[in-house]
């Protein structure tokens, strides 16, 4: 049986680092953990007027999405030593309307991606602070920072480093035991 797991980017930009590090990590997750990309770039920012019997069309498409999965994996870059806006407001936008969270109780882990050497410290642990709000276990060990991505990636976004796809694959390994563990 198949554990579905949302993938979600934090980087809306095109040939995003932290796309290419999701894609390759879906291709490393063992057989039977279903890593599934979900869409955050065109989620309206949230606005509580918007929450009425028909919310945004976008809305109800990500919240059904992260819905109909066990758990969920962020990729993301660092903006200004935080997460950027993209992935706050689906951090907001699940998690609404109150007490109908598509986040509640699922299984976490975070991948931060940086071209800089700290590999986005930062928004790794500022993403931990809404996630233990949300009541989502987050996976502690191990951490991953991917820093100085670019050498990392071939022309066409491909993972061509070794150590660090035995990395990640060592990485969503752990939290398809993680996400078990604290599925019961």
């Amino acid at each position: 049986m198949s554990v579905r797991v949302a993938l979600i980017v934090g980087s809306l930009r095109e040939g995003s680092y932290s796309r290419a590090v999701a894609l390759a990590m879906k291709d490393l997750a063992a057989p039977g953990l279903e890593l599934v990309p979900v869409e955050i770039g065109d989620l309206p920012l949230y606005n509580p007027d918007l929450e009425t019997d028909q919310p945004p069309a976008p809305w109800r498409r990500f919240r059904a999405e992260v819905a109909a999965t066990t758990a969920v994996l962020f990729v993301t870059p660092e903006y200004n030593r935080s997460i950027p806006g993209a992935l706050k407001n689906a951090l907001d936008v699940g998690s609404r309307p109150y007490g109908h969270s598509v986040w509640q109780a699922k299984p976490a882990a975070i991948v931060s991606v940086s071209p800089g050497a700290i590999g986005a410290f930062g928004a790794n642990h500022h993403l931990r602070q809404p996630l233990v709000f949300l009541n989502m276990p987050v996976m502690q060990q191990p951490e991953a920072y991917v820093g100085n991505v670019e050498a990392l990636l071939d022309d066409e976004g491909r993972l061509t480093n070794e150590g660090t796809r035995d990395f990640l694959k060592t990485f969503v390994d752990a939290f398809s035991d993680w996400i078990e563990k604290t599925r019961g």
